[in-house]
């Protein structure tokens, strides 16, 4: 696997080289845009607005419009020459709780990878941030973007998360939420009906359905081209709720039919 950035861990007068990995990964399905009569794929050209004429990739330059109709070209120099020391820094200015940020802050995690160089220093940090419980908090450029990310202890490796600012959160008080208060029987049930569904976390248990049957329906259709119908769209479920005590009623019994066909389960394997 390739590193998408080199650079090092900053906190006080530490210095961390280290290497970053992406640590996800999405398999989307690609599409290309088709002619209906013969399935020939369209293309995209590269047009400029003021003759019409097609722009080789050799000829174009990144632009900031200041005003309408008025640019200035941004070179990768000059992105270069905004803070050279930050772009290859993980710069960690506080250690906060990590259950006091939240949830919604995180955006998207990396890996990271010691430098041999920075093995003893990596597993220190590693370990005071799982045994205090803590995050740090740090910026970082990657490309042409600074970012405001976490790094946390994660089993063996140190991750680093890419985080929102605070400003690029939308705020709650635009969302409309009418003040409600449940009645206790239904709270009541409600809170049954999540002890009832809880268990524990396994991501392995979750997988993208649709992207599955989307295959399915490509591969069927690849193998017998000439069949035209396929399995009826599924009805969407209604959304009204007529009842709210017996709709919950019913999930709780829903719940226990469950649970118990998985003990009887249990007690036949056993």
């Amino acid at each position: 696997m390739r590193a998408i950035w080199k650079g090092a861990i900053s906190f006080g007068l530490v210095n961390i080289p280290i290497s970053l990995y992406s640590a996800t990964r999405r398999e989307v399905l690609k599409f290309r845009l088709l002619r209906a009569s013969d399935l020939s794929p369209v293309n995209f050209k590269r047009v400029a607005e003021a003759d019409g004429k097609e722009v080789p990739w050799e000829q174009i330059v990144k632009g900031y419009e200041h005003e309408k109709g008025k640019f200035v070209v941004v070179t990768d120099e000059d992105f270069a020459r905004v803070d050279i020391e930050a772009t290859q820094t993980v710069d960690i200015t506080d250690f906060v709780e990590l259950a006091e940020v939240n949830p919604m802050f995180f955006s998207k995690p990396y890996w990271m990878e010691p430098q041999k160089s920075g093995a003893k220093a990596y597993a220190l940090l590693r370990d005071a941030l799982a045994k205090t419980g803590k995050i740090g908090i740090a910026k970082v450029v990657i490309k042409t973007r600074q970012h405001l990310a976490a790094v946390k202890a994660q089993d063996d490796l140190l991750v680093l998360e890419l985080m929102h600012f605070a400003d690029e959160l939308i705020d709650t008080k635009r969302m409309r939420v009418a003040e409600i208060t449940p009645g206790r029987k239904e709270l009541v049930m409600a809170e049954s009906l999540i002890r009832t569904m809880t268990s524990k976390w396994n991501p392995k248990r979750y997988t993208d359905e649709f992207h599955d049957a989307l295959e399915k329906v490509i591969e069927e259709k690849i193998r017998h081209p000439e069949k035209k119908k396929g399995k009826p769209a599924v009805a969407a479920r209604s959304s009204k709720i007529i009842d709210l005590v017996a709709v919950l009623q019913q999930s709780l019994a829903q719940q226990s039919k469950r649970a118990t066909k998985g003990r009887r389960a249990k007690a036949k394997a056993a």
